[in-house]
């Protein structure tokens, strides 16, 4: 059984018999599927002709943004693993929990982007580090507010020194 979110509003229950059949909220269908190429699917469906394909896939997070003749969906999949997992309290386990950055290699602090205070994202940049005369943008591994700031601008830093501490 998989448990799908579409858009972040419907919730489908779909259990798959085989590739070409099985039930939506306990109603049977079933279809022609036919993966015309990688990532792009022609489907027919009661009598009806679908495109499909695959624009986004994150297959870590299970998430995938689909188009179907020419509309996106937004779709969250959890299959029974997932559910026994959330049953059990253990379903944050894959997310990180960081609470600071350190610095990846030994180098120059050349600009710090950030002040105390400020709300970062996942991937925002949060300074620039140079190494072996490259200027590495240092980013944030997660979304917080930056709590502390470790280190100056102009100060050389050694590999896993702590340069920014974040609260979640």
């Amino acid at each position: 059984m998989l448990k799908v979110k579409v858009n972040n509003k419907h919730d489908y229950g779909i259990e798959l018999a085989n590739e070409t059949s099985g039930t939506i909220n306990g109603t049977s269908f079933s279809w022609d599927l036919l993966e015309v190429k990688n990532g792009k699917f022609h489907i027919i469906k009661n009598d009806k002709s679908y495109t499909a394909e695959v624009i986004k896939a994150n297959a870590e997070e299970k998430t995938f943004v689909i188009n179907v003749n020419g509309n996106n969906y937004q779709l969250q999949i959890k299959d029974k693993y997932d559910e026994l997992l959330k049953n059990l309290g253990f379903d944050n386990l894959n997310s990180k929990k960081v609470n600071e950055i350190k610095a990846p290699m030994p180098g120059l602090v050349l600009n710090i982007r950030v002040a105390v205070g400020d709300t970062v994202k996942k991937g925002d940049p949060v300074l620039v580090l140079e190494a072996m005369k490259m200027e590495n943008v240092i980013k944030s591994p997660t979304d917080g507010i930056v709590s502390k700031i470790n280190i100056k601008q102009g100060v050389a830093v050694e590999k896993n020194q702590v340069l920014l501490n974040f609260s979640l």
